[in-house]
């Protein structure tokens, strides 16, 4: 027996660098992960165990806006189901003391059908991704998952605000790093003005990257633009350094100028726990991404207007806003062990 296992899911890697984040404030306790995609890679170098098993389906993204919406709602409820039959066999392999889910809702359900405590990570308690009749089907999903959620042991959501019954909101989850600003510029080769135009896990933000290739013959002059493609996006510029997959994002936005991203939570909350000014596109048509960006002042259609949002941003002076969610977060779980 082991004392956790995360179920971090494994669409983008916002979930993995988060339960990473709260991972590495656990030192005592017995753990491992289970994930797919991308995440394994940034979890198992981080330090950690993990198994890949997850598949989940892509998101249909074509210039930037999110393409049927209902057609992957019925590729998820598949790939939940499967999620249900991998969870089962984890279950039965490592009997874990509590279940810890980062968005991961078939777990959560194997987990207490069999009476594990469960604890779950998440930055929704409702979806709406799709519209017309498709919003009936979601309605019932969001059903669903609140059944879940009210039966989770505790739940931690990564935001500022009061708790309410299961619900302990710790402020944002970020990984902290020992390195000063000046050492990881060097590290990184950064000796200009630096623009860092991230992606994340998956193809969805190649829009983001053409806007950039686009625009590059405008702000490049005093400046110098790294791409952080992730695994799944290849691409070679002669100009333009590509880092490809890294697993020290945060480390890579400390160093930096200005982070270009798409506006997961993660991301966001790297860039303004380290102070970096920061411009964040959403997918058009992804609920959570939108809402993110909002409430920055971002809207999709600002990819028409980057180069000169680049050139306000890039100026901007850093107004760092530490936050310690993941210690919040680790502490809860280690009051909950030893309760």
């Amino acid at each position: 027996m082991i004392d956790l296992v995360f179920f971090s899911s494994p669409i983008g890697l916002g979930h993995a660098t988060r339960d990473v984040a709260i991972s590495c404030n656990l030192d005592d306790t017995s753990k491992r992960f289970v994930s797919g995609g991308a995440a394994p890679a940034l979890i198992s170098q981080g330090g950690f165990e993990v198994d890949n098993l997850y598949r989940p389906p892509a998101f249909q993204v074509e210039n930037g806006k999110l393409k049927q919406p209902l057609k992957w709602l019925f590729k998820y409820y598949s790939y939940y189901k499967e999620c249900k039959a991998i969870s089962s066999e984890i279950l039965k392999v490592y009997h874990p003391r509590v279940v810890v889910s980062d968005e991961d809702f078939a777990s959560l359900v194997v987990a207490q059908e069999i009476g594990i405590k469960t604890i779950l990570v998440t930055d929704i308690l409702q979806t709406s991704f799709a519209k017309g009749i498709g919003s009936i089907i979601e309605r019932q999903m969001n059903k669903s998952m609140r059944k879940i959620i009210e039966k989770c042991d505790l739940v931690i959501l990564p935001e500022n605000g009061k708790n309410v019954d299961n619900l302990f909101r710790v402020g944002p989850i970020v990984r902290n790093t020992l390195q000063s600003r000046e050492s990881l510029r060097e590290k990184f080769s950064f000796h200009k003005k630096t623009i860092v135009v991230s992606i994340g896990g998956t193809e969805s933000g190649r829009f983001l990257i053409e806007k950039i290739l686009e625009i590059y013959s405008k702000i490049s002059q005093d400046c110098e633009i790294v791409i952080v493609s992730g695994p799944s996006f290849k691409m070679n510029h002669k100009d333009i350094r590509n880092l490809g997959f890294v697993n020290n994002l945060h480390e890579v936005i400390f160093a930096s100028d200005l982070v270009i991203s798409l506006a997961g939570k993660s991301t966001i909350d790297e860039s303004r726990h380290y102070g970096t000014p920061g411009i964040f596109i959403p997918i058009k048509g992804h609920f959570e991404q939108e809402e993110n960006a909002r409430e920055l002042g971002y809207v999709h259609d600002d990819i028409f207007n980057l180069d000169k949002l680049i050139l306000e941003k890039i100026n901007e002076s850093r107004n760092p806003q530490p936050f310690d969610g993941a210690k919040k977060a680790s502490d809860l779980i280690k009051n909950f062990l030893a309760s």
